[in-house]
């Protein structure tokens, strides 16, 4: 499942995210990834030592925290703290796939990768090409978003950031292993309690809600690995 979340951060947030990676020291963006990423990998990243990526990486999370768009599609077990980059003079990250087991170096504990995730926090207009290209048995989905949108999308798809040949994209990336693995059972739980929350708010019979709710439910207890 391949999905927006319109305006993660606010105006303030994003303000201040965007002053902070607008003075940060950046690191090449390869000393992150293995021999085959690196041979592709072309951009810079703060780097995972920085007290900055630190601190901004709690804004992140904190704003996922508060958004219940975020909660119902990926039913976060666990995530990798936040990470910054930067694409400039046609920097990109040719086609790759995201590593399926990641340390999560504070926690002293091993991250499954079942979501990928995408901030923008640079504005479409100050930058040319840079668009995230997701692959899938559908074709290929190119996403280039509003500053503090995000996307997710499964971490088991093929896909690259195109080449930037104007201005600078900046954007937080990180990893989300999910209460349920599989996701075509997390697309089927998310359209459920979408359903469930239209039908509520149009005043559907309450006890027909109340089945369907214990049924999203107990699939969640079926399929959660918690």
């Amino acid at each position: 499942m391949l999905l927006r979340i319109p305006e993660l951060l606010n105006r303030e947030e994003l303000a201040a995210l965007r002053r902070a990676l607008d003075n940060a020291d950046w690191a090449d963006g390869r000393e992150t990834v293995g021999v085959q990423g690196a041979q592709v990998k072309r951009n810079e990243q703060l780097a995972d030592s920085s007290p900055l990526k630190a601190e901004l990486g709690r804004t992140v999370l904190a704003a996922l925290e508060r958004n219940p768009l975020y909660f119902a599609a990926a039913l976060p077990l666990r995530t990798l703290p936040p990470r910054f980059n930067r694409y400039q003079g046609g920097g990109r990250y040719g086609l790759h796939i995201d590593g399926s087991v990641m340390r999560h170096g504070a926690a002293a504990q091993h991250v499954r990768s079942d979501i990928s995730c995408t901030l923008f926090v640079s504005e479409p207009h100050e930058y040319d090409g840079g668009e995230l290209v997701v692959s899938d048995s559908y074709g290929e989905h190119r996403v280039k978003l509003p500053a503090g949108d995000l996307v997710l999308y499964p971490a088991s798809s093929l896909h690259q950031v195109m080449p930037v040949t104007r201005g600078a994209r900046l954007a937080s990336f990180f990893w989300v292993q999910s209460m349920v693995r599989d996701d075509g059972r997390r697309r089927l739980l998310f359209e459920m309690d979408a359903s469930i929350e239209t039908l509520r708010r149009s005043g559907a019979d309450a006890a027909t809600v109340l089945r369907l709710t214990g049924v999203y439910h107990n699939l969640l207890r079926g399929w959660a690995e918690v």
